[in-house]
């Protein structure tokens, strides 16, 4: 037996190639396919079946483009969706798979029409579950994709699949979701790699209820969605044939400088906070390599015209993570970085930074009403590490969506202190605003966890 569970970094999306003799499955496949062919070829297996647990949100789906190659059986959920490949996944068949098998399981609940499969083992006893977005390390999958009245009868749903299909197949099943920590589709998700049934009926929180009627009443509302989520769900009915991975070419300063003037053309600058900081290209958006997945969504419309920014070297991370969300019109990446722009005499932008204890000794002797703190942490956040004293709370994606309307909140006569967990999302938040606003815009570097290791006399209340 051969096992691989395959991490896409940024998304937090896992997906797994599985099999036994020379048979093998892939279970929820990536865009970029690759790794899937060079597992088979590394086990001599044959891929023979490609199952989805769910019709996704946040990437587009390999399946259409792995079964090209390989000439494998696509097997899908939520059949009463028009797909536009593949068959519907038969309710309870059991796929064999060499000496193993992959039974289909309906466990409605994100959506309609989820399945999770169970790998039965030699002696035909469940072994693992693959279990999509219905249950993930700590947390569930959401429930409002059906609009708020219907938030009762898919939670209800939920609990059947939870409850009574997936708790009684037994603690020892190894439970393998579709995400880990850091995915957009769960805003709890446990840092744990491995997880079973058994620790998840001891410590997941959605498993602690005493009936249906009390995790009905207490579970599920309406979220926010990244717009880019729309353009997925299309996307995933048709799912594109196999396409390589595009490359992506480097531009001089003045070609780049030219097309960053176009309306349809967006920068974005993936450095280190400190270096965009420095000096970066005006008007750029920064969204740092490792939380571009995470915001980009919220963002940036699909069909825009992408210009990077790195530190001069290829930036191929990035780009597979925006092929996988079905960002395609990458127009290219500053050739050497903001060295090349410099040296071209271009202009450039900075960002004021203060670390947190140049900020508690500039308002040690200063008025609240000179200086204003903005904080645009999520709600959870603030619940469970404090609020911000007197400060401006708006989210970051909040602050993308209505940007302007939230804009004349904040005084331009002031010094504007931006707070987050670490920095990073402030410096995001600085970029936006910094297009819109004459103002004294200040990253406070470290955020609330380096304020928690001063003695900073800013106020935090629980």
């Amino acid at each position: 037996m051969f096992y691989k569970k395959i991490k896409s970094k940024g998304l937090a999306h896992f997906s797994y190639f599985i099999g036994d003799e020379n048979e093998a499955a892939v279970i929820d496949p990536r865009r970029d396919i690759d790794i899937y062919l060079e597992e088979a070829e590394k086990e001599g297996a044959e891929i023979k079946y490609i199952f989805e647990t769910h019709r996704n949100e946040d990437y587009i789906i390999g399946s259409k483009a792995l079964a090209s190659v390989t000439g494998a059986e696509i097997l899908h959920a939520d059949g009463e969706l028009d797909y536009k490949y593949g068959k519907e996944v038969e309710q309870d068949k059991k796929y064999k798979l060499g000496r193993l098998s992959i039974e289909a399981l309906h466990t409605p609940g994100h959506t309609k029409g989820s399945h999770s499969y169970i790998l039965n083992d030699y002696d035909d006893q469940p072994w693992m579950i693959f279990t999509g977005d219905i249950l993930f390390a700590n947390d569930v999958g959401r429930i409002d994709f059906y609009g708020e009245e219907n938030i009762p009868e898919i939670a209800a749903l939920l609990y059947d699949s939870l409850y009574n299909k997936i708790m009684p197949l037994g603690d020892g099943v190894i439970v393998c979701p579709a995400h880990g920590a850091g995915s957009v589709c769960g805003s709890q998700i446990a840092d744990r790699e491995m997880t079973t049934i058994g620790i998840e009926k001891k410590s997941n929180p959605y498993l602690q209820y005493q009936s249906k009627a009390e995790f009905v009443s207490e579970v599920g509302e309406m979220e926010a969605k990244p717009q880019y989520f729309k353009a997925m769900e299309a996307a995933n009915l048709a799912a594109p044939a196999r396409t390589d991975l595009p490359f992506v070419k480097a531009l001089k300063a003045n070609i780049f400088e030219e097309k960053a003037a176009q309306k349809d053309h967006v920068v974005i600058d993936i450095r280190s906070e400190s270096d965009f900081a420095s000096a970066h290209v005006p008007s750029a958006l920064f969204l740092r390599d490792n939380i571009l997945a995470s915001f980009i969504g919220w963002f940036i419309a699909t069909d825009k015209k992408i210009l990077l920014v790195s530190d001069g070297s290829y930036p191929e991370e990035t780009i597979r993570t925006l092929y996988r969300m079905g960002y395609e019109n990458i127009e290219g990446y500053l050739y050497r970085g903001m060295l090349s722009w410099n040296m071209a005499a271009k202009e450039s932008s900075s960002v004021t930074t203060a670390n947190i204890s140049g900020f508690c000794d500039f308002i040690k002797d200063k008025n609240k009403d000179q200086y204003l703190l903005l904080d645009i942490r999520k709600e959870e956040e603030k619940e469970e590490e404090g609020y911000l004293e007197s400060a401006v709370e708006i989210p970051l994606n909040d602050l993308q969506a209505d940007l302007n309307n939230y804009l004349a909140k904040l005084d331009s006569k002031k010094d504007i202190f931006i707070f987050c967990g670490s920095g990073i999302r402030s410096m995001t938040a600085a970029s936006l605003i910094n297009a819109k606003l004459e103002a004294e815009v200040k990253v406070v570097l470290g955020g609330l966890t380096a304020w928690a290791e001063s003695k900073c006399i800013l106020k935090i209340k629980k």
